[in-house]
């Protein structure tokens, strides 16, 4: 496989789905209105495309140890492109729900796959630079979203915001074309398992965006059964190996803590800017732009440093540049836009390179057998936590109505800089048994 071309190919698809949640963001006013509905109903629209999409992620990432990724991706993306262009002649707000829903099932293909095809068929001298220019397709994402979307919405309305995800076709027959045949291989499909983790994340995204009790407790329920089902069940949906790895567990709490931190930024940023500086939708999209683009333009060098340096170096370098941002934020970010737009510039490259080298280390430490659910069930979590973010830093917020906007802003960034201190002890307690490992091992190679 030539991943010198596959992997630009791909951080385009990456960057178009994860565009698809960003970009329609700033449509959603437009939609309440046209559609005379609630801001609750209206946020549906987003917030079941990211549960979807977080579901269908592991799915694809758990399918693919047994069916051919050529074919998972086929069905995948032709889900996503063909009912975008169903979501271009949507005219009522059920038909929009449900083609939001429907796009949500296929995208999780890009993003699942990309992960386990680096893992499986880049080599890992190589394989940095291939997993750096996938974040670099998410964090271009989370930048422009915001721009291309406002430019749309005002001019197309927000069914012009389906031609975009339409672009994903393109994407089908080159990588169609270019990725290894596969064979399939015997697999019993897990339902119970499956149906499972859907209520289990589902429940708990839903408790979380609703702050409800009623669905907590379902989710509770729900995983209580899912772990009677590992216990009883011979072939799981979930590998229970995964789980009783220590080094993976940690791994996966540092994910959780790194989505918290980007997600939870980027949901503050915009409303730091419009509510203390006035800024206009479009202007909030170029403050955050040009940090997109400078992760995108560093894509090929932390890609080569990560190769050459190590993955756990860069986590370090990484933890402590969002923690100094975030320290900033902490006490600046009502000073002047151009602080938000400085500290974006250094937030975006790193949290690209931190993820990077988060994957990266993943894959390194997962048996071969174990990558598809591995990597899956990583990115879930990851999903999750950026979900959790929003909702608790928008409930933060909504606590300290009695005191200056700007002081509250601030106190929630004090809240993702401690995340980001738990995080980095994470990694250091890591760091330091793979040390001790590697310590131990060496008598023996002796």
């Amino acid at each position: 496989m030539n991943d010198k071309i596959v992997m630009p190919v791909w951080m385009f698809g990456v960057f178009i789905v994860i565009m698809n949640t960003t970009m329609f963001n700033v449509s959603i006013p437009g939609i309440i209105n046209d559609f005379h509905i609630t801001a609750d109903l209206g946020a549906w629209i987003i917030s079941s495309y990211s549960i979807g999409y977080a579901l269908s992620t592991v799915i694809y990432s758990r399918l693919s140890d047994s069916v051919p990724m050529r074919r998972l991706l086929t069905v995948g993306l032709l889900i996503l492109g063909l009912s975008s262009v169903l979501g271009i002649f949507a005219r009522d707000f059920n038909t929009l729900l449900a083609v939001r829903i429907l796009q949500s099932a296929g995208a999780g293909a890009m993003a699942g796959l990309g992960l386990v095809m680096a893992s499986r068929y880049i080599p890992y001298e190589r394989r940095g630079r291939a997993i750096a220019m996938i974040s670099a397709g998410s964090a271009m994402a989370f930048g422009f979203g915001p721009i291309v979307g406002g430019v749309i919405s005002e001019y197309f309305g927000f069914n012009g915001l389906f031609a975009v995800t339409c672009c994903i076709l393109v994407v089908l027959p080159v990588l169609l074309r270019l990725l290894p045949k596969e064979e399939a291989k015997p697999f019993k499909f897990d339902v119970v398992g499956a149906v499972l983790i859907i209520l289990n994340a589902g429940t708990l995204l839903i408790a979380v965006m609703q702050r409800s009790l009623v669905w907590f407790a379902g989710s509770l329920l729900s995983f209580a059964v899912h772990a009677w089902h590992l216990k009883r069940a011979k072939e799981t949906f979930i590998n229970p190996e995964l789980l009783s790895k220590k080094d993976y567990r940690k791994l996966t709490a540092i994910g959780f803590c790194v989505l918290v931190l980007n997600l939870g930024n980027l949901f503050l940023m915009p409303l730091a800017l419009a509510n203390l500086a006035g800024e206009s939708a479009i202007a909030i999209g170029l403050t955050i732009a040009p940090g997109a683009i400078l992760s995108a333009f560093l894509t090929r060098f932390v890609g080569q440093w990560i190769d050459r340096y190590g993955n756990v170096r860069f986590l370090l370098i990484g933890h402590a540049v969002l923690a100094a941002v975030l320290a900033l934020f902490s006490f600046a970010v009502e000073a002047s836009p151009i602080v938000i737009l400085c500290g974006y510039l250094c937030f975006s490259p790193s949290f690209s390179a931190t993820l990077a080298s988060l994957n990266n280390e993943t894959s390194r430490i997962l048996p071969k057998q174990m990558i598809g659910s591995g990597m899956g069930l990583m990115q879930l979590v990851q999903f999750f936590g950026g979900s959790f973010s929003v909702a608790v830093c928008g409930l933060i917020l909504a606590m300290q109505k009695s005191i200056p906007l700007g002081l509250a802003y601030e106190n929630v960034y004090r809240v993702l800089l401690a995340v980001c201190l738990v995080s980095l002890g994470i990694l250091l307690w890591y760091k330091q048994a793979a040390a001790k490992q590697t310590a131990d091992a060496l008598p023996t190679a002796g």
